[in-house]
């Protein structure tokens, strides 16, 4: 027997003689040899219940979402010697991807000191034209077996050269077709040598439920080809990027990358393009907005017909109907598009609209506000008629218009007015129209009233009107005195009405304001 070193036996050598003398007396007992063996913990393996997985929808539209990077000649902001800036394409350094930030910081220091130093470092200044950097990148996808490659407008615009980078790192080189800025919609095109490109098709996005699973794929930060998924939210949000939003909302991981990449639901097709997310931090929250398959589907198809999308166009300012505005006008519902003016010279104007239409309806179908009406309006096509029902004096009349074309610089906002803020008269009259919270005067040309005092706890004041701007009608009657409006008034609360329609001009344009009039007399 083993001992230690005290000359005791040791530990281990009494264990195994226990299980020696163990395994005897079993075997003495009963005559049959045991079998022993050590027991061992299991590892866990709990048998969860099965769940969809969106491997197979992946796996069949990966191949035909690209990377799309955009380069331009790099240009100095400043031509100082002693400096070194770069402009990119109205981008600042921040704006740029992370992954390129070290170069351009790199290049920058490389480039800087007294004048002379290193200028040959320097994009863009005499002596040489520049070369062609990466100043962004996005994503797309191809909806031609072709080539043809959909993004966003502001993922490409200003851009000297496109690279679309597919999911196996096969770059290509690719050329700007056309892009919409009023849609934020462009379109590339690559040559493949008669090369076939997997191609995704567009969904019916109508079919679209608030609740359906839908699966992101892009380019988020320049890491290439990932995948997220989500729900769609909501539908027909305006995010004030435009005239025509109508964005579906969707809850999915979007990022500064991903814009231009393709919403897919479980059936692999497009229900929207990721354009922009809600971020107060500039990452995602869970809330990214796409434009709908129905609106790019017709933009993208003038796009690679003509390179330019015709609109139709009535020529006519525009507001949404209020309540307010709805009871001042005699109208049972806010809805409809409210006329604010109409152009000189153009189709609504030859047609007969005039201040204070509101548009019900066009070819018999109810406009629901005047961003329907837009969209509506800018989906037809030039030259075509339409018939649009109006409310126009308390009364539903009919003006059928000839459309004609967007112009291509039309702004969605108003036109600029350069001239400075009328300056407030001296008061023709003592009569204020107290009870609105106004004081008038007359205007400078004459037409209309000039808003000399405003009362800051009135309704006016809450309304937004401001001391310096003009009263041109009331009720879509003309005024050029404060007895006219009192006139206007009188008349409307006979008619029944609790409020009465001012249209308020200011150098930023024209609007219409409901204000109550139960207390004026």
């Amino acid at each position: 027997m083993l001992k230690n070193f005290r000359g005791r036996p040791s530990l281990k050598t009494v264990l195994q003689a226990s299980t020696v003398a163990g395994l005897a007396a079993a075997v003495l007992a009963t005559g049959i040899p045991v079998e022993i063996s050590r027991s061992y913990a299991e590892a866990v393996n709990v048998q969860s219940p099965s769940v969809p997985s969106f491997a197979n929808v992946v796996d069949a539209v990966s191949p035909a979402v690209v990377s799309v990077r955009v380069e331009s000649r790099i240009k100095p902001a400043s031509d100082d010697g002693d400096g070194f800036s770069f402009d990119f394409n109205g981008r600042g350094f921040d704006d740029l991807p992370d992954a390129l930030k070290p170069f351009f910081r790199q290049f920058g220091e490389q480039g800087q000191g007294h004048q002379g130093q290193n200028q040959q470092r320097r994009f863009g200044q005499p002596g040489g034209p520049g070369r062609l950097r990466p100043v962004a990148q996005g994503s797309g996808f191809f909806i031609t077996e072709d080539g043809y490659i959909v993004t966003n407008n502001h993922v490409v615009s200003d851009g000297s050269a496109f690279v679309a980078v597919m999911n196996d790192g096969t770059e290509l080189d690719a050329k700007l077709i056309g892009k919409d800025p009023r849609t934020d919609l462009a379109v590339l095109k690559v040559d493949g040598k008669g090369r076939k490109f997997t191609y995704v098709n567009w969904a019916d996005d109508n079919k679209v439920r608030v609740g359906d699973w839908v699966v992101a794929v892009g380019n988020p930060f320049g890491l290439g080809g990932t995948v997220t998924a989500g729900i769609v939210s909501a539908r027909g949000r305006d995010i004030g990027s435009g005239p025509y939003d109508d964005y579906l909302q969707v809850d999915a991981a979007v990022n500064r990358g991903n814009s231009g990449g393709p919403t897919f639901n479980l059936n692999g097709q497009v229900v929207g393009i990721n354009t922009a997310i809600f971020s107060p931090s500039g990452g995602s929250v869970g809330i990214a907005f796409a434009i709908p398959a129905s609106t790019a589907k017709d933009v993208v198809a003038d796009l690679m017909k003509d390179g330019t999308v015709s609109r139709g166009y009535l020529g006519v300012q525009i507001q949404p109907v209020t309540k307010d505005i709805a009871d001042s006008l005699g109208l049972s519902e806010a809805s409809g598009a409210l006329v604010v003016s109409a152009q000189e010279g153009t189709p609504g104007q030859k047609a007969g609209m005039k201040t204070g239409d509101v548009v019900t309806a066009v070819n018999g179908e109810p406009v629901k506000d005047a961003r329907d009406l837009s969209r509506r309006i800018g989906a037809m096509t030039p030259g075509s008629k339409v018939e649009l029902s109006v409310w126009r004096s308390g009364k539903a009349q009919s003006v059928t218009v000839e459309l004609g074309t967007l112009p291509a610089d039309q702004q969605a906002s108003a036109g600029d007015d350069n001239g400075q803020p009328e300056q407030a008269q001296p008061p023709a009259s003592e009569k204020a129209l107290a009870d609105l919270g106004l004081t008038v005067g007359p205007s400078d040309d004459g037409k209309g009233l000039a808003i000399t005092g405003i009362d800051p706890n009135s309704d006016a004041a809450d309304k937004g009107i401001k001391e310096g701007e003009t009263i041109t009608s009331v009720n879509n009657q003309d005024v050029s005195s404060a007895d006219d409006v009192v006139r206007v008034i009188n008349q409307a609360k006979k008619d029944g009405r609790t409020r009465a329609l001012f249209q308020i001009q200011s150098k930023d344009g024209s609007r219409f304001v409901a204000l109550p009039i139960n207390g004026q007399g």
